[in-house]
């Protein structure tokens, strides 16, 4: 009984949960893929050509895969299918072919643990070769589940395969090419563990092929050769199964394989494998600013070139600021124009990788200029914290200024001028908080260029918590914090003289060790605040007002301590009369 497409997809997912409750594997779920071998090769009219199905699953054990595989039915006839070898132990519907509508059906699966490995062989599809030119074998869909207990899909590739059918009578005629006798043995799947896909290129010059025996087979016949129409010569007699082939030089090497039987020399396998083990050539890189220093994005010449596996990709670094990959098409009539660039100076790292992962390296210093820089031409020192803040400068026309103001905190806010001509001007929308800030400007031109920031300006929002003298800004709070602590001196003074009264003991000696203390703390305090008033003394930039404020602290400190000296002086006097 046929089961239907849907029929078989469902008990395909019943078989699949159900093996997967016993399976204690919780590996999250890694990446498999499904290819042909051989996946090229050249065959006659009328050859019996073996292609096999083979799922790699490295990290991850497997226990289910399917698909539909499509071939041409106008070149390709199958024979037959075969399940000897396969790693599937269960079969939801027993393979089947169909030469009218040119498809391979399968779908089984691995019992656990599953599967796991690079080399897991599902089916062999014999086919009879019918007509000359391109044939190529690839999949219609499929699927690989993982052993994970969900029944993952981690199929991420299902490869393709190309033959070259052609009319030849020295294929035919040659005596390493089977006769019509079927019963000699049928083309062997070679495989190779140090160069397991014949699309990709790989360093190492030493490759170890191994294929299966039957018990029937007498002898095998091998040659390692780069050309793609040579026959096996070597025999080994009695048959081996693998072979260790070292020194093997750069470029496309075949393997072949044919095996003997009692009945004669069979059909002819190869195994295609490339080689690549030395850098890409790299000569230096070209930086073209395009006749502008201040180029923000300046183009890369490129000069490489890959003698064997060709160059996969390119790497570039600048300095810390881009790290990037670029693929061979991006590079256009060998130029690439680097990502936008501040000014400044970048050490430039291009490297070029070939498709084994060798690469060469080329180090230069990459300089971009800024554009002319903004100027500040009127801007208020003090803002109350009612009033907007307008901040007018001049840049060259065209260029885009934004204005940068930033807090004690480090917050910074940004916003674009408004242009008219060579001048610009910042209106703010809305009042600053109170506090101190710091303004520049910088310029962008349409290309992206940067100026370096204009010079900086301090702003005081919020007077009168603060005064501006100078270069300098003082907090209000901080001369209040001052006297309050005078004013509470006093009043501890006060407090130890009544204390000291009622006391009656050693009055004299405590007297005198208050008036050191109080006479201590006062003299640390007058310091400190002299020393701030000396900064502002003979400095010919105080404006009239910030001459009075300077003056109007002198005399608050003299007239503190002549107040503390009064007060010292009376407690003497009561204690003397007391």
């Amino acid at each position: 009984m046929v089961l239907s497409k849907n029929k078989r997809i469902l008990i395909l997912c019943i078989l699949v949960f159900v093996f997967a409750l016993f399976n204690t594997d919780t590996q999250a779920a890694q990446a498999a893929s499904l290819y042909f071998s051989p996946s090229s090769g050249a065959y006659s009219i009328g050859q019996i050509l073996t292609a096999s199905v083979y799922v790699s699953s490295s990290d991850q054990a497997i226990n289910a895969a399917s698909g539909i595989i499509s071939f041409p039915q106008d070149k390709l006839q199958v024979v037959s299918l075969s399940k000897t070898g396969s790693i599937m132990s269960f079969w939801v519907q027993e393979p089947s072919f169909s030469n009218t509508s040119g498809t391979v059906d399968f779908e089984g699966i691995v019992l656990n643990p599953g599967f796991i490995g690079s080399n897991g062989k599902i089916i062999d599809i014999v086919f009879k070769t019918k007509a000359s030119g391109a044939t190529p074998l690839s999949f219609f869909s499929a699927s690989v589940l993982a052993s994970d207990g969900k029944g993952t899909n981690i199929l991420i590739s299902s490869g393709s395969a190309s033959y070259n059918i052609i009319v030849t009578t020295t294929i035919a005629t040659s005596p390493s090419i089977p006769t019509e006798d079927l019963r000699v043995p049928k083309a062997v799947v070679i495989s190779s563990e140090t160069h397991p896909h014949s699309d990709k290129w790989y360093s190492s010059v030493i490759a170890k092929f191994s294929w299966a025996l039957t018990s029937d087979i007498t002898a095998t016949r091998l040659l390692i050769s780069k050309s793609s129409k040579a026959y096996p010569t070597v025999i080994y007699s009695p048959a081996i199964s693998s072979k260790i082939i070292t020194d093997l030089g750069e470029g496309i090497w075949y393997f072949y394989v044919q095996l003997k039987n009692k009945y004669g020399w069979g059909d002819i396998s190869h195994f295609q494998i490339q080689i690549d083990n030395t850098p890409p050539e790299f000569f230096d890189i070209e930086i073209d600013n395009e006749g502008d220093f201040t180029n923000p994005q300046p183009l890369l010449g490129f000069e490489a070139k890959d003698s064997f596996s060709g160059i996969d990709f390119y790497h570039i670094k600048i300095g810390e600021i881009h790290d990037l990959d670029i693929e061979s098409n991006e590079i256009k009539d060998g130029f690439y124009r680097i990502p936008l660039c501040y000014p400044g100076r970048y050490q430039l790292t291009a490297m070029v990788i070939d498709k084994v992962g060798k690469y060469s390296s080329v180090t230069e210093d990459l300089n971009i200029e800024a554009i002319e820089s903004p100027i500040i031409t009127e801007n208020p020192e003090e803002l109350s914290v009612t009033a907007p803040l307008i901040i007018k400068g001049k840049a060259t026309a065209n260029y885009i200024v934004t204005l940068f103001i930033e807090n004690e905190k480090k917050e910074m806010i940004s916003s674009i001028a408004k242009r008219e001509n060579e001048n610009w001007i910042y209106n703010s929308e809305k009042p600053l908080k109170e506090g101190i800030y710091t303004i520049y400007a910088e310029a962008t031109d349409s290309r992206g260029a940067k100026s370096y920031p204009s010079e900086k300006i301090h702003l005081v929002v919020g007077s009168p918590v603060y005064i501006k003298i100078g270069n300098f800004v003082i907090s209000y709070l901080s001369i209040i914090i001052t006297f309050a602590a005078l004013i509470i001196l006093g009043i501890l003074i006060w407090l130890y003289y009544w204390k000291t009264k009622l006391l009656q003991m050693n009055l004299r000696k405590e007297t005198a060790n208050a008036e050191k203390s109080v006479n201590q703390a006062f003299n640390f305090l007058k310091r400190e605040i002299i020393k701030q008033v000396a900064k502002f003394d003979g400095n010919d930039l105080l404006s009239e007002r910030e001459e009075a404020v300077n003056e109007e602290l002198k005399k608050a400190i003299k007239k503190s301590e002549e107040l503390i000296a009064e007060e010292i002086k009376d407690i003497k006097e009561k204690i003397d009369k007391s």
